[in-house]
């Protein structure tokens, strides 16, 4: 039975999120898999899909603009950072950041892309997108894997080397979404992370370095 928002807002993981200022306690998935796998390294150009309530939208700026001062002085380096989330939920603004409210299959948010990040590829690709859940495993986690498919699509926006984090959820059509991401990410891994309900079938797939 899921929480209701009183216990969850009892959570100690949520009450840590809130001191740290973050939205939502989703903060610290993002951040355990930056802690393992730096996906954030020389990250100016960010998407991030999926983004209600704002928590990884945070995060993502936090690096772009620790990534400004940190990349300063090396080959690769933007002056100014860019970041994009979506959702087909309102979010409430967070400054600096490019928000919209439509739906990321839709082929009007390809046109969104492009003008926003003039033409150029994105060096990070963040989805903690998710269908509405109805209850039945079997069919929730097929419908799951279809939208992961749509947003796989998206990749095509991605620098050659750049990098990927999808929520995927476990079940029959698991492997053949990660046999797709080996087809195009030089390194696949899987992490639920810490901070993630041990109980849900959510996992994280990470590509690290687009092929092409």
């Amino acid at each position: 039975m899921p929480k209701s928002s009183e216990e969850h807002r009892k959570e100690p993981v949520y009450k840590k999120a809130k001191r740290q200022g973050y939205r939502a306690r989703s903060a610290f998935k993002l951040l355990d898999v930056q802690k393992r796998y730096n996906i954030f390294k020389r990250a100016f150009y960010i998407l991030d899909l999926g983004s209600t309530p704002g928590s990884w939208l945070q995060v993502a700026k936090q690096f772009g603009e620790s990534n400004i001062k940190k990349y300063n002085a090396n080959y690769y380096h933007r002056d100014h950072y860019k970041i994009m989330g979506v959702d087909i939920k309102r979010l409430s603004p967070i400054e600096d950041v490019k928000i919209l409210k439509m739906d990321l299959t839709s082929p009007e948010f390809q046109v969104e892309i492009n003008s926003y990040f003039n033409g150029e590829k994105l060096d990070l690709i963040l989805s903690d997108a998710s269908i509405n859940k109805s209850g039945n495993k079997f069919s929730d986690q097929a419908r799951q894997i279809k939208l992961c498919l749509k947003i796989l699509e998206l990749t095509k926006n991605l620098k050659i080397k750049g990098n990927f984090l999808i929520k995927v959820f476990q079940g029959a059509d698991f492997e053949g979404f990660y046999k797709k991401m080996k087809q195009q990410f030089i390194v696949v891994r899987s992490l639920k992370p810490k901070s993630s309900n041990k109980k849900s079938n959510e996992i994280y797939l990470i590509g690290l370095k687009k092929k092409y």
